[in-house]
């Protein structure tokens, strides 16, 4: 077995950067008893806690192992967020169920990114009107729910309904698909970004800049470190994009299937 001390969880607090040489020539998938394994070379990867790294679907098996294919002379363990999102679904290291992972994903609402909004300066003001409303108008119609926006350091007084809405939509869910959901959110700061991504209105690479719309603002206006800011937004984008991917992978086929084409 691949030792997994190595490997991480989703939301371990900050980590090292860690590399380590190729140690293995070939991935492989193979169909076990509780689903698709990994093998790097003959060997079988396992969890940070252990377990055997067994997925449940055939396409998020490949997915891993191009993760682990695609790796050159030196193993980057930072860049593989579908491996680390996986880890997290198998070893649940926070031990949350599916309410707790639900309520979590939810409370997002009362600080959501495109829900507070600036007076000033006024051009930015115009920006997030021009950019957020439009994205907060299809949840609301998409839902049938509430949600508004607000410059009050409070922000909005989101309605109770609106929240078990979402709670409900949520549920449709399996556990696996929710951790990622939680993960997009955690990258955008936004449900509203999130699930408009996850059901396909806008692209990872336009819920991203929408996530980041007062930063780009001042870069625009200011200027910014080039390397520092393609850097930070290659990062985001990919781990968004990884997010997203996992979601889709392993989204039961009935009902969310359903949710994504119904409309």
């Amino acid at each position: 077995m691949v030792g997994a001390a190595r490997w991480g969880h989703v939301g371990a607090g900050p980590m090292p950067r860690r590399q380590r040489k190729r140690f293995y020539q070939n991935v492989s998938i193979s169909q076990g008893e509780g689903g698709f394994e990994i093998n790097l070379d003959h060997r079988k990867l396992k969890t940070p806690q252990a377990k055997l790294f067994t997925v449940p679907s055939e396409a998020l098996a490949i997915a891993v192992a191009t993760e682990w294919d695609s790796q050159k002379d030196t193993i980057k363990f930072y860049t593989m967020h579908l491996t680390t999102l996986c880890n997290t679904a198998l070893d649940n290291p926070t031990q949350r169920n599916k309410t707790q992972l639900i309520r979590a994903a939810v409370k997002f609402l009362e600080t959501d990114t495109v829900c507070y909004r600036v007076e000033e300066p006024p051009a930015l003001a115009e920006l997030q009107k021009n950019e957020w409303d439009p994205v907060i108008t299809w949840a609301e119609k998409r839902y049938n729910v509430t949600i508004g926006s607000s410059t009050s350091i409070l922000g909005p007084n989101i309605p109770a309904s609106t929240k078990e809405t979402f709670v409900s939509h949520l549920a449709s869910y399996n556990m696996w698909a929710l951790q990622g959901i939680e993960f997009v959110i955690t990258q955008l700061k936004s449900l509203i970004l999130s699930m408009s991504l996850i059901d396909r209105h806008i692209t990872v690479e336009k819920a991203v800049l929408l996530s980041r719309l007062e930063e780009e603002y001042q870069i625009q206006r200011w200027g910014n470190v080039e390397w520092a800011h393609d850097y930070d937004l290659c990062e985001l984008r990919a781990r968004t994009a990884a997010g997203t991917l996992f979601v889709h992978l392993c989204s039961e086929s009935s009902s969310v299937k359903h949710k994504l084409l119904q409309d």
